[in-house]
């Protein structure tokens, strides 16, 4: 016989035990996490988790293995993607074909690493120093694969002896020519 109550407390894991077989599926199922973590579903789209944000940034474009340009921000963070650098305070130089430096700065800056493609916006101003001129505009694009900069808002270009306004510019890096158009005025 069984003196104290205690010692029926053994009977509790034996009978969880044996009626395990009815209860556990309902348990488990409610237990069970929502969803299919950690595997895409179609139409999902997969977000890279390689976000950054850093103060005083160096950025080095190369082509053909030479150093075309030198980028310098304050601030840089990714985009809407992580294949976008979006830039605060730029100054950037161009040192490509041997030549001396172009110097560019800017407000605000965007960096499309798929493309090649660099924007400056905001009070953008470009000097060469070998010529002695100036370019002002709000707005310019740089295309690595065709070495392209092009403006297509307004321009002023200033040198020694000659001031240009237009409409919009475009400049070849390789062969160092204009084009301007857009009601294009010249003082000399």
């Amino acid at each position: 016989m069984i003196k104290k109550p205690r010692d029926l407390l053994w009977i509790v894991p034996l009978v969880l035990f044996v009626t395990s077989p009815f209860w556990q599926p309902a348990v488990a199922n409610f237990l069970k996490p929502r969803g299919d973590f950690g595997q895409p579903q179609a139409g999902d789209q997969v977000v890279s988790s390689q976000q950054f944000q850093m103060d005083t940034v160096t950025i080095t474009l190369t082509s053909n293995g030479k150093q075309e340009w030198l980028i310098n921000a304050e601030r840089a963070k990714t985009g809407k993607s992580d294949r976008i650098i979006e830039m605060e305070v730029v100054n950037a130089r161009y040192i490509g074909k041997g030549k001396a430096p172009t110097h560019i700065v800017s407000r605000q800056g965007q960096y499309l690493i798929d493309d090649r493609h660099l924007i400056l916006i905001d009070d953008v101003v470009i000097s060469k120093p070998e010529t002695k001129e100036v370019l002002y505009t709000d707005l310019l694009h740089y295309y690595d694969a065709t070495k392209m900069a092009v403006s297509p808002g307004e321009v002023e270009l200033q040198g020694p002896s000659f001031r240009l306004e237009g409409g919009r510019m475009d400049y070849d890096l390789s062969t160092d020519g204009y084009d301007f158009s857009n009601r294009v005025k010249v003082d000399l």
